[in-house]
């Protein structure tokens, strides 16, 4: 049998408007998340280096759990159990704004924190002991030497981790379909079960993930190079 291909009745109606959203949807969970773990993961490494023993077998838990956990089941204890023994006023408030979005951007964010963390330690052990000593004697504490002179430096040496990080955060935020969240790949699925062209919904989809994955690869590789040549120039 004969398969035509129908893109023309994907164009009518509240299709493309239902698409658009998605994207939305997934770029604002995408950055808000991406937030989420990159501020969370640099003052998680920052902390890991003060050498506090406690403290640091506290991060290897909290980095340990998130790891080696799917994030899926991240997102659903978020969805289903955070939010079940959370006080009502405060899941009526979340709500207002959508639970869906909320849990599962904190999953997400929460996990992939976990990942930027060792990234940004791994690059920390790269930089010379030499540069926290310079700081030191320039007058900075140490808070203010790992803030302007560390975490900058290991910031540049991580990017092309951190960018695969941001990229994995992104794919990831099609997990919330699970919850219900009609970002990209659910308002996929909301078109193909009202159309039925399976093919064509999904191709669209996984068009639109793999320009945003391309872009956001190229703003990693710019970065990479733009820093690369900074530091051949100093």
């Amino acid at each position: 049998m004969n398969y035509t291909l129908d893109f023309a009745s994907l164009l009518g109606g509240q299709y493309p408007w239902l698409v658009l959203q998605g994207v939305l949807t997934t770029l604002k969970m995408t950055l808000l998340a991406w937030l989420i773990a990159f501020g969370l993961g640099s003052v998680l490494t920052v902390v890991r280096t003060l050498n506090i023993r406690v403290i640091n077998y506290l991060i290897a838990v909290y980095v340990a759990f998130h790891r080696n956990v799917p994030m899926l089941v991240h997102i659903l204890f978020w969805y289903f159990g955070v939010a079940s023994i959370v006080p009502e006023a405060i899941n009526d408030a979340i709500n207002v704004i959508g639970g869906e979005f909320f849990y599962s951007t904190i999953a997400i964010g929460l996990v992939t924190a976990a990942y930027v963390t060792e990234d940004l330690r791994s690059a920390i052990r790269s930089i010379p002991t030499g540069q926290m000593e310079a700081a030191r004697t320039l007058g900075l504490n140490y808070l203010q030497s790992m803030r302007k002179v560390i975490l900058p430096q290991a910031f540049v040496v991580s990017i092309p981790t951190l960018t695969n990080q941001t990229l994995l955060l992104f794919k990831n935020t099609s997990l919330a379909m699970a919850i219900g969240l009609i970002e990209l790949t659910g308002a996929g699925r909301e078109i193909e079960s009202a159309t039925f062209k399976t093919f064509e919904v999904y191709l669209i989809v996984t068009v639109i993930y793999l320009v945003i994955s391309l872009c956001l690869m190229f703003i990693g590789a710019s970065l990479s190079r733009k820093a690369a040549f900074s530091e051949k120039r100093s």
